[in-house]
């Protein structure tokens, strides 16, 4: 009995502790579980959400990448900067393939350099915050004549009552999904993080995967810097700050593994939901804005702990 109660604990855990969390807020605040509070919140998940797509697949590889909020910030600077300049479609090309070349630089230094990710992901993050600085001249940019054109509507319009970024966001979830399942690159995906070594031996090219994992991560956050900036209308310095903390809570909280070979692309959804209707619930129940970093921080430390717990076959070392 207590074995299978520790199961279950390891297991579903944090989907407890979340559906309790959702029963206390919902009492203390009645507009918690409205249907406009609820597509508010999964427009706001719609940005981090599709930027946890990209990671899962470098987190599935056993590698991580934490530069991806600082690319959100550059990317999103761009895209808004050259919809003045060359208009809304031209930038839109030029954002993705800024996100991709980003992506691949990293899959090159981790895949095929052998360097470790965590540190290139990291001076990453310090030269594009640098680089957006430069290119930016330290100014703000925004989009001008923001009521009259038609790039509003990736993070502002609407489709059948529900926010355009959430069916976006649904449907990278089901490309990836589809992706991640159902294809050999998915398959060699969890077979480089399981174990490197023997998917080498198996005829796996690991190099090749890992590289395309952090392509893919920089491609989901070139879409999802569109949709910040179709939303915002604008860019800051500083607005994708501390967004790359966001997704890999979400994308553990979700499940998948820091270990590598262990997670998929539902799971990430629902851990990134989860995360955005927790920092919501705080704000309502009347908590400052800074409470959502510390809950963060806590839900990263659990969630590995759980993770670590489930891999050992026991919570405590």
């Amino acid at each position: 009995m207590r074995k299978s109660i520790n199961s279950i604990l390891r297991r579903h855990g944090l989907v407890l502790a979340f559906l309790i969390f959702l029963a206390m807020v919902a009492v203390n605040a009645e507009a918690f579980l409205t249907p406009g509070n609820i597509l508010d919140v999964l427009r706001q998940v719609s940005i981090t959400g599709m930027m946890a797509l990209g990671v899962t697949f470098v987190v599935l590889t056993g590698r991580l990448d934490l530069s991806v909020g600082s690319l959100l910030t550059l990317l999103t600077v761009i895209v808004v900067d050259q919809h003045n300049i060359v208009g809304p479609f031209p930038a839109i090309v030029m954002t993705i393939g800024a996100g991709v070349l980003v992506g691949a630089f990293n899959g090159f230094l981790v895949g095929f350099i052998g360097l470790n990710a965590l540190i290139v992901t990291l001076a990453m993050l310090s030269f594009l915050q640098g680089l957006v600085l430069f290119y930016s001249g330290g100014s703000n940019v925004n989009v001008n004549d923001a009521q009259n054109t038609w790039f509003a509507v990736f993070g502002r319009g609407d489709f059948l009552g529900v926010p355009v970024p959430v069916f976006l966001f649904i449907l990278g979830a089901i490309i990836a999904g589809l992706v991640l399942q159902y294809t050999t690159f998915g398959r060699r995906v969890y077979a480089v993080g399981g174990n490197e070594t023997a998917s080498v031996f198996s005829g796996v090219n690991a190099r090749w995967t890992v590289f395309a994992a952090y392509v893919l991560s920089g491609l989901t956050t070139g879409v999802a810097a569109i949709i910040m900036g179709s939303r915002v209308m604008g860019a800051q310095n500083t607005i994708g700050q501390g967004y790359e903390l966001t997704v890999l809570a979400g994308v553990i909280l979700g499940g998948t593994s820091l270990l590598g070979g262990s997670g998929s692309i539902w799971r990430t959804v629902i851990g990134i939901s989860m995360l955005g209707f927790i920092q919501n619930g705080l704000l309502l129940l009347g908590f400052a804005y800074y409470v959502q970093w510390l809950v963060t921080w806590a839900v990263i430390i659990i969630a590995v702990w759980i993770d670590l717990g489930a891999k050992r076959g026991r919570i405590f070392a």
